[in-house]
């Protein structure tokens, strides 16, 4: 299979699960499975980052009004939404920065991701369980605010767990409501990925004796930037209406081939 093919269905599949709460690592090594030519891609932060930032940038035009509402930045609503976002991304970075000093890796093997999966397809049916009947509510407190952050690094050093799914659950078990909950952990995921994917760029253009393969890792972008776009346009109507134990159930079978997988 041409390299070119490879990219391209990994970059379908990293549009699809980015943002889903279903973890786009664990899909990632799972094509890596049945197609082990796509282990030098799979295996590569760079393209995985890269990848992952384009299906970030794809989503920005759906939240075109929630963005012309920061740039009100003088209204206090804005505001206090910025300060938000701002800090949820802090402790991320931060975070993120200190796991690179000390030279955090992913693991390598498939057992830690098929069990994060399944865990996480257990808490799905918990906490949608424990918050049925509640009553929701639309505002974003400073607690969200803080645990999407802490959120966000619990599922970096997990591969897995999911960064969407964990950020969503979390604010839902705050009480904040489905739509609300989705939209503030994507808008939160925006400059997170996009500054590991600019970071992730900068070292490697450092670094000229190891170029990569830029129009592949183009190539992955953009088909995952326009998957993205499909894919978050569906679940912003979808988390409208319906609750999030189909995610659930699937990541319990996804997880449960993983393990097999592994111990094959």
């Amino acid at each position: 299979m041409p390299d070119w093919l490879i990219v391209a269905l990994l970059g379908i599949v990293e549009g699809i699960t980015e943002f889903l709460p279903i973890s786009s690592t664990a899909h990632l090594l799972i094509c890596e499975q049945l197609i082990p030519a796509g282990k030098q891609f799979v295996g590569n932060d760079l393209f995985n980052i890269v990848i992952q930032s384009g299906a970030v940038l794809a989503v920005i035009p759906l939240f075109k009004q929630r963005f012309v509402q920061l740039r009100q930045w003088r209204e206090p609503r804005s505001r206090d939404l910025i300060a938000k976002i701002a800090v949820a991304f802090f402790i991320t970075a931060v975070g993120g920065m200190i796991l690179e000093k000390k030279n955090f890796k992913l693991p390598e093997t498939i057992l830690p991701v098929a069990l994060a999966m399944l865990c996480g397809g257990v808490l799905i049916l918990l906490i949608e369980g424990f918050v049925r009947g509640k009553v929701w509510s639309e505002e974003i407190t400073w607690t969200i605010a803080l645990t999407v952050g802490g959120g966000q690094l619990l599922a970096a050093i997990f591969p897995g767990a999911s960064r969407s799914g964990t950020t969503i659950l979390l604010a839902l078990l705050l009480g904040l409501s489905r739509p609300a909950a989705t939209e503030f952990s994507f808008l939160v995921g925006i400059p997170t990925m996009l500054a590991a994917g600019g970071w992730k760029i900068i070292k490697a253009l450092r670094q000229p004796s190891e170029a990569p393969d830029w129009y592949l890792i183009l190539l992955g972008t953009v088909v995952a930037a326009a998957v993205s776009f499909i894919a978050v346009k569906w679940l912003l109507r979808f988390v409208q209406t319906h609750t999030f134990v189909g995610f659930g159930w699937y990541r319990i079978l996804a997880g449960g081939l993983l393990l097999l997988l592994s111990l094959g």
